[in-house]
């Protein structure tokens, strides 16, 4: 079954971890120095907050896949409608390693189709080679350009 993702940037991860156990009614799955996620069934979804990045407020949406054929499914679902994607493949980001692709809607919002492979001690890792661009998240495109997706500077990831 498929989980709903979203993450966002905060200023304040203390006073965000406060607030959203508040909400949600349970403590964070992962805590780390930068970041915390809740990974919840009712509703399920996976909900993390960053203080890496750029200014408050949703960094991404997604859809996270349990298996490798769901995350086969939603592939193929962007290509049979067209919408021009990022084949990342493997990545390593949100203390994570994961196989994702992304696409970008009309607006400009980044939507990651991901399959987390298994949890790791560091927030993610620069691309294959020094000084490359990291595959871990995508940054915005410009309104109305759904392809060209931007992918954030390591430093920024996630």
């Amino acid at each position: 079954m498929k989980r709903f993702h979203v993450h966002a940037h905060v200023e304040d991860l203390q006073a965000s971890i406060a607030f959203y156990t508040g909400l949600f009614g349970a403590q964070p799955t992962r805590v780390e120095s930068d970041y915390a996620k809740w990974m919840l069934e009712d509703p399920r979804i996976n909900f993390a907050i960053s203080t890496r990045g750029g200014r408050p407020g949703v960094d991404h949406l997604g859809i996270q896949a349990d298996t490798e054929e769901e995350l086969a499914e939603l592939h193929a679902r962007t290509r049979a409608a067209g919408l021009a994607h990022l084949d990342v493949g493997q990545a390593t980001c949100c203390y994570a390693r994961s196989d994702k692709h992304w696409v970008t809607d009309p607006q400009g919002i980044a939507w990651e189709h991901f399959r987390t492979l298994e949890n790791i001690p560091v927030f993610g890792t620069p691309g294959p080679a020094a000084g490359q661009e990291s595959a871990c998240c995508a940054a915005s495109a410009p309104r109305g350009q759904p392809v060209g997706i931007a992918v954030k500077p390591a430093s920024t990831c996630c």
